[in-house]
Order: C-alpha cells, then structure tokens, then sequence
C-alpha cells in the first residue's frame, strides 16, 4: 500500500502551490480529496474566474470535509503567499476586512488547499467596491417545490428582464435553485441596485402569482422565492462553478437559456464539469461583453412605490432603513400570530444535527406531523461571525388548534446570533 503523500506542489500560472494533505477526503460518498477539489478548479479556471476573478471573495471552509463543522471567513489569512492580492472591504456594521481577491488559476487552487469548496464573490470588482456590475436574481424553491417549478420562474424572470432591456445569464445554484446573473453599467450604488432586484421580484411575483413570491419571511412563502436581499452590501452567492457542500459534489453549472428546460442539476459534478467544460466552454463567456442598464428597473420601483409598494425587509443585521417596514417576523406580530403560528423544535450545530432533532420531534408527534405540508418546516442557517448552526421551526398553520403543542420552545443554551433567514440554496 502506497503511504499518502504530505503534500504536492505545483507551478501554477507562474507561482508554486502547495496542497497540504492532498489525499483528505473532502466528500466521502465519491471520495473526492482535496487534491481533486484543486484540479476541478483548474479545469474550469477561465469559467471560475469570469465569475469569481477581480472581485472580493468571502471564504467558505470546510477542512474536515463536507460532513464535518464549516466556517466563515471574511478576512484573508495572515500566512498567504505575498501574490496573493487583497482588498478592504468595510460592511455594514462598521467593520472593516481584507478580502481575498483571486486573479489567476494559482489563487483558485490556494483557495482549494484552505477547502473552500465554494467561490463566494461580492457583486463589485476591486478597483470600485461601491458600484455593483452585476445584478443577482436568486431563486429559491421554499421545501416541497420541485425543479420544474423553478425553470418556469426562470423563464418568467427573463422575460422580466427582456422588458427591461437587460440580458440574463441563467446558471444552476448547485442545490435545489436557480441564479440568473445580469452585468450592469457601474452607475448605482447597493441599495439602487437592491431597489431595482426588488421590483424584479414583485413583478415576477405579479406575472406568476401560483408560482413565486417576494415575501421575505419564510413563513408567509410559497412556491418559488425570489430573494432581492441578496443584492444588499455584504451579501454573497456562491458563484458560477463552484462545488456546493452536498453528497455528489454538485456544482453551479452556467447554462444557455435553451438549456434550462433539459437540464437536470445533479448532473453537473466536480468529477462531470471538467469534461463538459472542455467540451463545450463556458457558457458565460460573452457576459463581460456590455454592461446594461437599470434605469428602467428603478422607473419600475418607483411606479410600485406610487402604488403603494414601498420597501421591504432587510436582512436582520441591517440597520433599520428609511421607508422600511417594521421587521417583525409575521409570527411574533400580534396582528398576524394567529395566522402563523410557529414553535422551535430543533436546533444543531450542522443540519444533519438539526434534521436528527426534527425527525425525533415527528416520532413524538405523530398527529401532527401528519398534518403538516412540506413548507411548513422552516430550516434557518443562524450565522455568526465565523461558524453557522441551524434551527428548525414548524408552522402549526395546517394543524387544528386543539391539537398544537402547549410546551414552549426549545432554547440553545449560547447567545444566538442574528439568523440568515434567506435560506439561499
């Protein structure tokens, strides 16, 4: 039996890497390491780059693998390589961090050897980190929406954009969603271009109603959820290629749009892109060509606002802003409890854990749990500064009155951070 290498090094677009424990199993199921993980990202280099290249990248780290704790990291590590390039980025809160910012197939594989399965790029290039080129339309599927679904609010998303003279460029999230990516002129800063993602997904809204929804709180969501916060300073989506925590390894796979209806994404893998990659290019390759405009998206918002549709709900650790509603959950509304009820039945600090604490809960509520429909069960990622865990709520909207629990919620026994309640797959 051969012994495992302690690390291999390569020349790489004119810099030596070294990959530390190559042969560490990263996803057991495949048994992809990490050595794998670098070469993936070296097949799809130019792909990788046109998505997550020039740009800020938060880091995503999973060292022990996919079945073990990840974290969050904002700021670069201390020991990097000195061709490694950095930008200051200051958030929202105040606080400032140094951010990677990959240029080359090199930086992509430095990335794999710190097990940053995923690519998560702010929507700005680092020559002006205040004025987004690129508009993100995220579709997220609430539990129990099936992919069908989420293709046709694709194509009615594009049609929204058509209309407004934008072009978008469709991709497969690698989990149970859909992004679409617009590149627009570097004119607006953040909250414009929220402003314009938010009338994007009202009127998606409006022209699919049994279909998809701009509602921000989980629990008053159905069928496919168009999340404009993700256009908000600070927020990130993981990026075209890159491997999402998941079993098979799947990726965010670019497609043409007479892709989407045939395209299944669990066919596109760390160990099926390359090839596909080699074969046909990638299919964003003409994205960077010409930036639009969103001077008719914010004609749009401000027409809605006349009708009455002023903002929506930030992200929890946002300030509270001008002409935003109040930000009350529905279910802690006195006005709108009754309507959602909903109780805590599990928390972890991984979602198996959590999912381990629900499927106890349904054994000892049998009834109940009968009752309940698939969006009823509310998985929110709770994000710290550096780690994430998960809870788990339930909507007792389905369940007769006589019949819901009387006990209270679970607590976690730490301070809870503020919860990233998009649920962006």
């Amino acid at each position: 039996m051969m012994a495992k290498a302690e690390s291999v090094t390569r020349m790489i677009a004119g810099h030596e890497v070294t990959i530390s424990n190559p042969d560490k199993v990263l996803f057991p199921k495949p048994k992809y390491t990490k050595l794998d993980l670098a070469n993936y990202y070296l097949a799809v280099a130019d792909g990788a780059l046109r998505g997550a290249g020039g740009r800020p990248n938060m880091l995503v780290r999973f060292p022990n693998g996919i079945a073990a704790q990840s974290f969050y990291q904002k700021r670069a590590p201390d020991s990097r390589p000195p061709w490694i390039e950095v930008v200051t980025l200051r958030f929202p809160s105040g606080r400032t961090a140094d951010e990677v910012v990959p240029r080359d197939a090199a930086a992509l594989a430095w990335l794999a050897n710190l097990a940053c399965l995923e690519l998560h790029p702010h929507p700005v290039r680092a020559d002006d980190l205040d004025h987004p080129d690129e508009l993100r339309v995220d579709l997220d599927p609430v539990p129990g929406i099936k992919w069908p679904q989420v293709r046709q609010v694709a194509h009615v998303a594009r049609a929204v954009l058509d209309d407004m003279g934008l072009v978008g460029w469709p991709k497969t999230s690698g989990s149970r969603g859909m992004h679409i990516y617009v590149r627009i002129e570097r004119r607006w800063g953040f909250d414009e271009v929220r402003r314009a993602a938010l009338a994007i997904a009202r009127e998606v809204e409006r022209r699919a109603p049994d279909l998809a929804t701009s509602k921000w709180w989980k629990e008053e969501r159905q069928g496919v959820f168009v999340d404009y916060n993700q256009n908000a300073k600070d927020r990130t989506i993981a990026a075209a290629y890159s491997v999402r925590p998941r079993p098979d390894a799947t990726v965010s796979a670019p497609l043409d749009w007479d892709e989407v209806d045939a395209a299944d994404p669990a066919d596109f893998t760390l160990g099926t892109m390359p090839k596909r990659f080699a074969q046909i290019g990638d299919r964003h390759a003409g994205m960077d060509d010409e930036g639009g405009s969103l001077d008719k998206l914010l004609e749009l918002s401000a027409r809605q606002e006349r009708e009455g549709q002023g903002d929506a709900p930030w992200p929890p650790h946002y300030r509270k802003q001008p002409g935003e509603p109040p930000r009350v959950q529905p279910s802690k509304s006195r006005l709108r409890a009754e309507r959602y009820p909903l109780i805590e039945v599990s928390t972890g600090k991984s979602k198996k854990e959590a999912l381990t604490g629900l499927s106890a809960w349904r054994k000892k509520n049998p009834k109940i749990a009968k009752l309940l429909k698939p969006a009823d069960v509310l998985v929110d990622q709770m994000r710290g500064r550096s780690s994430a865990w998960y809870r788990i709520r339930i909507n007792l909207q389905h369940v007769p009155e006589k019949l819901r629990p009387r006990t209270p919620s679970p607590t976690r026994k730490r301070a809870s951070p503020r919860a990233d309640r998009s649920g962006s797959p």
